[in-house]
């Protein structure tokens, strides 16, 4: 499953508008730091992982990890071998935008993994609808409900990564809210 960013020629979302007189539509001007991403979906049986090219552009499936005291080594050593400046972990809110305890187990994971991957920082990021609209991908990929099972948290991960990429790329500024580390005490 390739996601594409908007902006992107193909990707139906916004169309590759250029002025002739200035050159490229402001939106599609700004600047994203350079380096790999990977953004971690969260559950209680499973941790979808997804990972950024180098440009910061698309996000793509990664794997999908057992959850328990393993995912958080694993998801260390995944970060050190590609050599990662973020990890994005998402947070999943009511639609109301209230926290329940999906919510804390997804802060206690980062604030974890925040003192585990000591310097690359750790964000949180909003992640309704993520895993719903990676259903939908994976159905219209022509994907069973039993193989959308094995992967879907990981495509969730692209679609959460993806969306704080082009977040980033509209406003110039990373998506989400660090944590802060030593808060998993």
């Amino acid at each position: 499953m390739l996601l594409r960013p908007l902006g992107v020629p193909g990707s139906g979302s916004r169309p590759n508008q250029s002025c002739p007189a200035t050159g490229p539509a402001p939106h599609l001007a700004v600047p994203v730091r350079a380096g790999v991403r990977l953004a971690v979906d969260v559950g209680s049986v499973r941790v979808g992982v997804a990972r950024s090219d180098p440009g910061g552009v698309l996000a793509t499936p990664l794997t999908v990890l057992a959850s328990g005291p393993g995912a958080k080594h694993e998801l260390a050593k995944l970060a050190t071998e590609a050599d990662a400046i973020e990890v994005i972990v998402g947070l999943p809110t009511s639609l109301s935008g209230r926290e329940g305890a999906a919510a804390t187990g997804a802060r206690k994971f980062a604030a974890d993994l925040a003192d585990r991957l000591t310097p690359i920082p750790v964000r949180l990021v909003d992640e309704r609808f993520t895993t719903t609209e990676a259903h939908s991908a994976l159905r219209r990929g022509g994907k069973d409900s039993r193989a959308r099972r094995q992967v879907v948290d990981a495509a969730a991960a692209a679609v959460l990564l993806q969306a704080a990429l082009d977040a980033e790329r509209a406003t110039g500024r990373p998506a989400g809210q660090p944590v802060t580390r030593g808060a998993s005490a």
